[in-house]
């Protein structure tokens, strides 16, 4: 699936143009670290799925979404045996295979995206590939502040049998404890932070280390994310395999925002919920809600499973 973007409207998508392909440095870097990444593979892929299986979630997961992937189970499973041969048997991609069927909704990149659809492009940047996206990089220097949050997406290519995608890019970029976005904000032009590439490893996996986002007037809280079949086609015109967004879980967010800093966030809840949302309304969310755990004084990890 692929689809294409008309710039300076952020409901549609579209290859990214052409620009100075700045990220190619990052990806030179890249390749020549990958001897060292497979030495430290198993190490750093042990705590990627760590952070994706949590040991109970804190936020409620809809009746509709448990019988949305019992149903997706049925189908999935028997792709279970192919879609895992291209990587570790671990139980979360065991688990993610069962649920393999259901494509990720398609959803805007918004007003904020920031890839050169609706005006700065900050792929284009040296530096955007990283892990850690809580601070601004190159000549900014700005770090956000908020609960710690680690979100992993695991990615599945639905038409050919659910297997892992790696290898493919994921771009993720929120907004901040303020719900603003950077480079966008009059306050923020200078910054980048909250935004970052990563490539998907050999289960398909991409982890972000990060901050808890507010919740803005007329917005479930939330994630946005878009998918390129390959880290080359995420710094040149290549298409865009898909756009959506997280939905984080409501008791997540109550225990978040009771803390220091989000005190907007508290009142912005209540004016919103998943089915008032315009962009989680059609289904509830049901599709992009991830499972979580963790705390406020802790931190939280979180993991969604994107069907492609």
């Amino acid at each position: 699936m692929t689809t294409s973007r008309t710039p300076n409207q952020p409901d549609v998508d579209q290859p990214h143009p052409n620009h100075d392909r700045g990220l190619e440095f990052d990806l030179t870097t890249l390749m020549s670290r990958r001897s060292l990444g497979l030495f430290l593979g198993a190490g750093g892929a042990a705590a990627a799925l760590a952070a994706c299986t949590p040991a109970g979630t804190t936020g409620s997961t809809s009746s509709a979404t448990t019988s949305a992937t019992s149903s997706a189970a049925s189908s999935g499973s028997a792709a279970a045996s192919t879609g895992s041969a291209a990587a570790s048997a671990t139980p979360t991609l065991t688990r993610a295979i069962a649920e393999c069927g259901l494509e990720i909704p398609e959803e805007t990149a918004g007003p904020y995206p920031g890839d050169g659809s609706n005006g700065p492009n900050v792929l284009e940047a040296s530096g955007v590939v990283r892990r850690d996206i809580t601070s601004s990089f190159g000549t900014a220097s700005a770090t956000a502040e908020g609960v710690p949050l680690t979100f992993t997406l695991t990615l599945l290519d639905n038409a050919n049998g659910c297997t892992p995608m790696a290898g493919a890019a994921v771009y993720a970029w929120h907004c901040d404890r303020d719900g603003k976005y950077s480079m966008y904000d009059s306050s923020l032009k200078n910054e980048n932070y909250l935004r970052g590439v990563q490539e998907a490893d050999a289960n398909g996996q991409v982890t972000f280390t990060s901050i808890f986002p507010a919740a803005y007037s007329g917005r479930w809280p939330h994630i946005h994310f878009e998918v390129f079949e390959s880290m080359n086609n995420a710094t040149s015109a290549g298409q865009v395999l898909a756009v959506s967004q997280i939905a984080l879980p409501k008791a997540a967010c109550d225990d978040v925002y009771a803390t220091p800093g989000y005190e907007k966030s508290v009142t912005n809840m209540t004016r919103t919920t998943l089915q008032s949302d315009n962009v989680f309304g059609d289904d509830g969310g049901i599709y992009q809600l991830a499972t979580m755990t963790g705390s406020a004084a802790a931190g939280y990890t979180a993991g969604l499973n994107v069907t492609i």
